[in-house]
C-alpha cells in the first residue's frame, strides 16, 4: 500500500517545539507516511531561548527523511503538483491562523497551504495563539466554515496569565489526523 504523502508545516510559536517534534514523530513512527517538512521563515531561521533553529531543522529533518520546504517558491507547486495529499500545520500561529483566513500566502507555510486546499485536500490546524480568543477568534470561525479544514482540540493553557490564548493539545495530532481522514472534526474542540 503506497504510503500517505504528509505535510508537517511549523510556524514559530517555539514554546511549543519539543511537544510537536514529539507529535511529528509518531507519525513517523508509523511507517505510513511519507513526511514532507515545511517552515517558515521566522521558524527556519530564528534562534530563540527553546533551542536554535539549526537544531529544530536538523530533527524535523531527522523526523521527515526530507529537506525542508521554506520558500515561497518551494510550496508553490504543492498544489498545481498535489504533492500531498493531507497537510498539518503545528505549531499553527495567530498570525499564519489570520493570513490563511483572508487568503494571505507571504510565507511557504500559507503558500503551502493556499496551494494545497485549492485542490480541495484536507488541512489540519494545531493553534498555538496568545490571541486565539480575542483578535484570532473570528479567524478560528471562519475556517471553521472552510470546507476542508480541520483544528486539533485546543484549550486555555493559563487562562489567568494568558486569557486569551488557546493552544492545541499536541497529543491529540494523530487521532485528529484519522478522524480528519474520514471527514470528521475531532470532538471536543475545546476541552
Amino acid at each position: 500500500m503506497k504510503p500517505i504523502t504528509l505535510g508537517l508545516a511549523m510556524c514559530g510559536s517555539f514554546c511549543t517545539y519539543a511537544r510537536v517534534l514529539d507529535a511529528f514523530r509518531a507519525l513517523a513512527d508509523t511507517k505510513r507516511y511519507a513526511l514532507v517538512p515545511i517552515m517558515s521563515q521566522a521558524s527556519y531561521e530564528t534562534d530563540s531561548r527553546f533551542g536554535s533553529a539549526s537544531a529544530f531543522r536538523t530533527q524535523l529533518e531527522e523526523i521527515c527523511q526530507h529537506e525542508i520546504i521554506h520558500t515561497i517558491e518551494a510550496a508553490e507547486p504543492i498544489g498545481p503538483k498535489k504533492l500531498l495529499d493531507a497537510l498539518v500545520i503545528a505549531p499553527c500561529t495567530g498570525n499564519t491562523l489570520a493570513k490563511l483566513a483572508c487568503g494571505i500566502t507571504d510565507t511557504a507555510v500559507c503558500m503551502a497551504a493556499k496551494a494545497h486546499m485549492r485542490s480541495e485536500r484536507p488541512l489540519l490546524i494545531a493553534l498555538a495563539s496568545n490571541d486565539a480568543i480575542s483578535a484570532n477568534l473570528g479567524n478560528i470561525g471562519r475556517l471553521l466554515m472552510r470546507k476542508n479544514v480541520f483544528f486539533v482540540p485546543m484549550r486555555q493553557d493559563a487562562p489567568i496569565e494568558k486569557p486569551f490564548s488557546l493552544v492545541a493539545d499536541f497529543s491529540l495530532v494523530g487521532r485528529s489526523f484519522a478522524a480528519m481522514r474520514e471527514g470528521k472534526q475531532l470532538r471536543p474542540l475545546f476541552n
